[in-house]
């Protein structure tokens, strides 16, 4: 198995480098596409990447707006505090892909009908090149509705009830895995969750890598019955936040009506506008280590969000 996975890696690797020769005349969605992860077994990620390092930021103002009409001239990428030449620039709209992960574990019990309805405001608003595939998770995760750009929701998830444990983690490296198999360059995950993991065979850091493996960043929407315990909130609060920050989506409150809508609707609004940034790393060591990103931009008052880094692949010995 060792020797298959070698085997793979070196043909991408050396596919990648004749399409990075051909970026001139080809758009640079062929290159991206090419950034996958493959699952070799239940515990173990392995990343094929292409040469480029691909960011998808959001740039809103001090009041949550998002802000569109930046030119590439007033963006800079740092890693690990060295600029680099940026190689892709896009910023008009684009296609997504999202995965909708909806708990259905037994500490959602009266949550689950309004994160149906949640799944339900966000089809809404997709766009006709947009798709979005929906699971369900308490102790197992299941496929509510497989990758659609519809906006009519599968029958089967009116019947969801509470019930079981919370595996959040794995939900999380499941939609990673399958945004992987993606071609469009933003991808997202959307959790609504009380955000208590009981269940989970992978750590929320291994999901968290999976997860800033394919690009995805992750939007996570706090659904923990308003009598919780302020413990208990404040830690199930800290989990989900940090997939949200480490990936450059956005921790959303308990929410309801109107502010649920409204939430809905401003994730779809973000996924369609932001801006897409690649570059190819001056640190070419494959050692394994943490690449921290830093995205700056030529205006005052605003608030960028992306992926905090990644990890650089390590050498086959």
């Amino acid at each position: 198995m060792r020797n298959v996975k070698w085997f793979v890696e070196i043909v991408v690797s050396k596919f990648n480098l004749k399409i990075f020769f051909l970026i001139s005349h080809f758009s640079f969605l062929t290159l991206f596409t090419l950034s996958t992860v493959v699952c070799a077994q239940e515990d173990e990620i392995i990343s094929v990447e292409s040469s480029i390092v691909v960011l998808n930021a959001t740039i809103t103002d001090t009041k949550g707006k998002v802000v569109t009409g930046l030119k590439q001239n007033q963006f800079k990428v740092l890693e690990d505090g060295q600029e680099q030449k940026l190689d892709v620039f896009e910023a008009e709209q684009t296609p997504f892909a999202a995965v909708i992960l909806i708990d259905t574990s037994g500490s959602m019990e009266g949550s689950v009908s309004l994160a149906r309805s949640a799944a339900i405001k966000f089809l809404d608003g997709l766009r006709s090149d947009d798709v979005t595939a929906i699971y369900n998770f308490d102790s197992k995760i299941s496929m509510v509705q497989n990758f659609s750009n519809s906006r009519d929701i599968a029958e089967n998830i009116f019947s969801l009830k509470a019930d079981g444990m919370t595996a959040l983690n794995d939900a999380i490296f499941q939609a990673a895995l399958e945004l992987g198999k993606r071609t469009e360059k933003r991808r997202a995950i959307i959790v609504l969750s009380d955000g208590a993991d009981t269940y989970s065979r992978r750590t929320s850091d291994k999901a968290l890598k999976a997860a800033v493996a394919v690009n995805a960043t992750i939007y996570t929407i706090d659904m923990a019955a308003s009598g919780s315990s302020s413990n208990s909130k404040a830690q199930s609060q800290g989990a989900l936040k940090n997939f949200a920050e480490k990936t450059g989506g956005k921790f959303i409150a308990t929410p309801g009506g109107v502010a649920m809508r409204e939430a809905f609707k401003n994730i779809v609004e973000e996924l369609g506008v932001q801006y897409t940034l690649g570059y190819q790393p001056t640190n070419l060591k494959k050692d394994g280590k943490w690449r921290a990103i830093e995205i700056r931009v030529a205006k005052p008052n605003l608030i960028i969000r992306t992926r905090k880094g990644y990890n650089a692949g390590r050498s086959k010995t």
